[in-house]
Formats: structure tokens, C-alpha cells, sequence
């Protein structure tokens, strides 16, 4: 068995499903691992902090007035 560098990752599941969405663009997550839990690739982890904040920006309610 060979062993993976990863960073373990600890979510709700409403926001591991945008990590898995957005995992189809970049490739980041090594395993799924259950309901709350990430194995993912620690050079990705930038990126994916800053992409996941974006999908959360568009899915956010503000009031414009």
C-alpha cells in the first residue's frame, strides 16, 4: 500500500457537497471519507478555501435597498 499526503478536512455536509462539485473542476479530494469528512490534496487547499468562499458569496442572501 502506498501513502498519500493529505489534510484531513472536517465539514457540514451542505458544504462538502460544493467541495464535491467543485472537485469535478480541480481534482483536490484524495478520498471521501463519510458524511462530514475529506481526505484532500494539501497544495489545493488555497484555492479550494478561495473557490468554496465564492460558491458561499452567490448562495448568500443580502438585502439591496
Amino acid at each position: 500500500m502506498k501513502a498519500i499526503k493529505g489534510m484531513l478536512l472536517t465539514c457540514d455536509p451542505a458544504a462538502k457537497q460544493l467541495l464535491l462539485t467543485l472537485d469535478e473542476r480541480m481534482r483536490f479530494i484524495i478520498m471521501d471519507l463519510d458524511e462530514t469528512h475529506l481526505l484532500v490534496s494539501p497544495d489545493k487547499v488555497e484555492w479550494m478555501r478561495t473557490e468554496l468562499e465564492s460558491e458561499l458569496e452567490k448562495n448568500t442572501y443580502t438585502l439591496e435597498g
